[in-house]
């Protein structure tokens, strides 16, 4: 493999990492990870059986498929409401023993104003509990799938000797409850009833209004889908595949143009014209002999060479015949007379000072005289 081809090659393996880097970062995420915690999912990690149970309780629940801050700033809904969201990406985490750096402050407003903010499914340190356990509560028997355990003491709900499970924090006139399992309630506890009429009592408080949020599981409202669809096109090439496909493309066209400096194809070079040394000499021979008006010079070597020729031609041989036996040859071959020939010939053997002209006619008519055989 020679140089150009080794770096051809070494471009070509930069290219298809630098795609395959694009793939996953720029990639949509993953819908079984976002769905997961949905009241819409009957997998092990959803909420669908603990939906239907408060539903045959006949509890105020429905799901919410819009963005949470519609729900903060709505001005139709003016009772206090519970909103539970179910975070199964651990996207809060707490620092220390603080839980307000959890919320915004459109958040911790909303419910300083009465409403009932739950959580399931915050990122709190990894301890030395045993992964499964089964924890006592005022409503049974409570299984935890999680080695986590919160360090915050005050308003704890649920607890062993590690640390929390199940915390809250009274803010204003509402309250937020936290829980760093995303599975509190999950399809697979359906055998445990302790599980969901623990989260059924979190969530229950009068008969206020339950909202689910769906739509951080990708659930929305038609109203939201085409609000949505009506935003710019770069913006909406921007969440399809359409955009990384395009950015691979470009980047792919010129890793390929700065790999080999082509336009997308083959490289052609110019190739430096070879000096023809015969053409040259004759050009500048007969430059010299134009000059001195040896024209009688020119007869003599080009008659020659067509008398030459012409022989050769009617397979007469390379020896010089005389004019009369080559023009009665000539004359024969072509049916055309054979003082044709003989004029051209008296000039070769009795040179004269030819004008310019003149030399031209006799040039042209050896001409003539080659194509009457087809020479």
């Amino acid at each position: 493999m020679n140089l150009s081809n080794r770096k051809l090659a070494v471009f070509l393996v930069l290219a298809i990492g630098a795609i395959i880097l694009l793939t996953f970062v720029m990639a949509p995420a993953s819908s079984g990870r976002i769905n997961s915690g949905s009241t819409y999912r009957i997998n092990p990690d959803g909420y669908g059986a603990w939906y239907a149970y408060m539903e045959a309780r006949q509890a105020p629940i429905q799901r919410w498929k819009k963005p949470v801050d519609e729900l903060i700033e709505s001005e139709e809904i003016d009772t206090p409401v519970t909103f539970l969201h179910v975070d199964s990406r651990f996207t809060r985490e707490i620092r220390g023993v603080s839980n307000s750096n959890l919320l915004s402050e459109s958040e911790r407003n909303w419910v300083r104003q009465g409403n009932i903010l739950v959580i399931l499914g915050v990122r709190t340190p990894v301890t030395e509990a045993p992964f499964s356990t089964i924890q006592d509560s005022p409503f049974g028997e409570v299984k935890i799938d999680t080695m986590r355990r919160g360090r915050n003491k005050s308003q704890v709900l649920l607890e062993d000797e590690f640390g929390a499970m199940v915390w809250q924090e009274n803010i204003g006139q509402g309250k937020v409850i936290y829980a760093n399992t995303p599975y509190l309630a999950a399809n697979a506890y359906q055998e445990i009833p302790g599980n969901y009429e623990f989260l059924a009592a979190l969530v229950s408080e009068g008969d206020r209004p339950i909202f689910i949020d769906e739509y951080s599981h990708g659930y929305k409202d038609s109203e939201v889908i085409e609000r949505e669809q009506r935003q710019t096109l770069v913006n909406y090439l921007l969440q399809t595949p359409v955009f990384p496909a395009l950015v691979q493309g470009i980047l792919l066209t010129f890793v390929l143009i700065w790999a080999k400096n082509r336009r997308l194809g083959q490289l052609n070079r110019l190739s430096t014209p070879g000096v023809e040394n015969s053409k040259a000499y004759i050009q500048a021979l007969a430059g010299v002999l134009q000059k001195a008006g040896r024209r009688d010079f020119i007869v003599e070597v080009v008659g020659k060479e067509e008398q030459l020729q012409l022989q050769k031609a009617l397979g007469l041989g390379s020896v010089l015949l005389d004019s009369e036996t080559l023009a009665q040859a000539w004359s024969e071959k072509t049916g055309r007379p054979s003082t044709e020939l003989m004029q051209q010939l008296q000039v070769i053997s009795k040179p004269r000072r030819l004008g310019e002209v003149d030399l031209l006619r006799w040039l042209k008519k050896w001409a003539a005289i080659r194509r009457a055989i087809s020479f």
